[in-house]
């Protein structure tokens, strides 16, 4: 279908020539996923450099039903940050809204456009001698608005929380045009509805977001990272209730890894060693910090201590340096790349119950073994929090693999449902998930989110085909 011409017309005095992007090539690169799995088509691509300018857009697509995926840093992994594949829908890239408005240390708030990239919030909160906690391994390429709009979790959410938590206020362009200003960095507000909590996890359903007041938090200055091997995950959530029982809120992190994926990243990643006498079958990768300086390291290493005599580690490393602290984190960060080089894999991001954590990895390796012998289960993840990536890696010749992504998945969404748990923790729904959410959630859940989006977006223009 060709666009309106009034349309591109318009969004070209608007925004600017140069700014309106039709070039085959280009778009097929705001229309291809973080994976390069999902891949659709864009009608156009267009970058405004203001919330006045994405207010006009909207405005625009609204006169003439042209239907707008909003999109910050196209690190989705659920396909919710790219157009379908029917060629009718425009890109509404908010990469040029990358500026920080304002920092208040006194109030422990910054405010950043959408189009900021999560490391430069970060850069921002650090200027001023304070944290911004979300933490995620795309973080150098992810922007804020997508990361506030997939409700993004991180390694810190432990700690923390989601980036739902982070928030104080938003500015957001409605589906008619007006903005609305919630930039409100208020830690106490109760004048009615919490109306920010609307467009955070909504993935540019309900409005865009063009900008945010973040929370900050005093900088660490002294942390304990420490790697362990363990005999199992029942292990390891000993390991972690023997550390907040010590250690309480300083517990930052805590993820779990199997063996494999250790080995995996050691070998293919860049700079990754393996640093422990002894192997194990599993690995806990686990930090404390607080903002003291000094006093921390040394109570960690009694602790290790402690979890060593009690059995509950069998050999263990505590990071000596910034440069071994952030080597461990990479091993970590880079797992999914590193075994995508050794074969395909299927990924899924779910939660259940923390204390259910090891049942679920029985279970799901189990599953894998009956349905797909021929695959490895490669279990990994936030075991603090609940969360964890149940990946299968399936020889990269397989035939079987397309196949496969599409049954596999509703396998484990079965088992997580059966326990309890969550198909979506951190990614979101997307394209990808949409059909899974509508099988699973309540009906009345499914109608309350149809009457918002009908509310919010009643011509139906904003990320048509995500979620609802």
């Amino acid at each position: 279908m060709t666009l309106p011409e009034a349309f591109v017309r318009a969004c070209a005095d608007l925004v600017g020539e140069r700014h309106v992007l039709a070039d085959p090539e280009t778009l097929d690169t705001y229309a291809t996923d973080f994976w390069r799995l999902i891949k659709g088509r864009a009608a156009l691509v267009l970058r405004p450099g203001s919330t006045e300018e994405v207010a006009g857009i909207v405005r625009l697509a609204g006169e003439h039903r042209v239907a707008l995926v909003p999109q910050a840093g196209n690190t989705s992994l659920v396909g919710g940050g790219g157009p379908d594949a029917s060629g009718t829908q425009v890109v509404l890239s908010l990469a040029r809204l990358d500026r920080v408005r304002s920092v208040d240390p006194a109030g422990d708030s910054v405010v950043v456009e959408a189009g900021c990239t999560l490391a430069a919030v970060q850069a921002a909160a650090e200027g001023v001698d304070r944290l911004f906690p979300l933490s995620l391994g795309s973080e150098g390429t992810c922007r804020i608005g997508g990361n506030l709009s997939t409700n993004a979790g991180g390694i810190n959410v432990i700690r923390y929380g989601m980036a739902r938590d982070l928030a104080l206020g938003l500015e957001v362009v409605l589906a008619d045009g007006r903005v609305w200003n919630g930039l409100r960095t208020l830690r106490k507000d109760n004048t009615g509805y919490d109306l920010k909590q609307l467009f955070l996890g909504a993935e540019g359903t309900l409005g865009v977001i063009t900008a945010a007041a973040l929370r900050l938090f005093p900088r660490p200055r002294e942390r304990a990272t420490f790697f362990a091997g363990v005999a199992s995950p029942e292990a390891a959530l000993e390991l972690l209730g023997l550390a907040r029982g010590r250690f309480g809120e300083l517990v930052t992190s805590c993820e779990l890894i199997n063996a494999f994926c250790v080995d995996i990243a050691c070998e293919h990643l860049p700079g990754v060693r393996f640093v422990l006498t002894e192997r194990s079958p599993w690995y806990v990768l686990a930090e404390f910090a607080w903002s003291l300086p000094e006093g921390l390291e040394a109570a960690a290493d009694n602790f290790l201590a402690e979890a060593f005599e009690a059995g509950l580690v069998q050999d263990v490393t505590r990071a000596q340096s910034g440069a071994q602290r952030d080597m461990l984190w990479s091993m970590r960060d880079g797992i999914s790349e590193a075994t995508r080089t050794v074969g395909a894999v299927i990924r899924h991001d779910v939660s259940v119950p923390v204390a259910r954590v090891p049942e679920l990895i029985a279970r799901a390796t189990a599953l894998l073994a009956k349905e797909y012998p021929e695959a490895r289960a490669i279990p990994f993840g936030h075991v603090g929090d609940g969360n964890l990536h149940l990946n299968a890696l399936f020889p990269l010749d397989d035939p079987g693999v397309p196949a496969a992504r599409k049954r596999l998945p509703t396998l484990v969404f079965d088992l997580v449902q059966d326990m309890g748990g969550s198909i979506s923790a951190e990614h979101g729904i997307g394209r990808q998930k949409r059909a899974e959410l509508h099988a699973r959630k309540d009906p009345l859940d499914i109608e309350l989110m149809r009457r918002l989006k009908a509310t919010l977006d009643p011509e139906g223009i904003l990320n048509p085909g995500v979620i609802v």
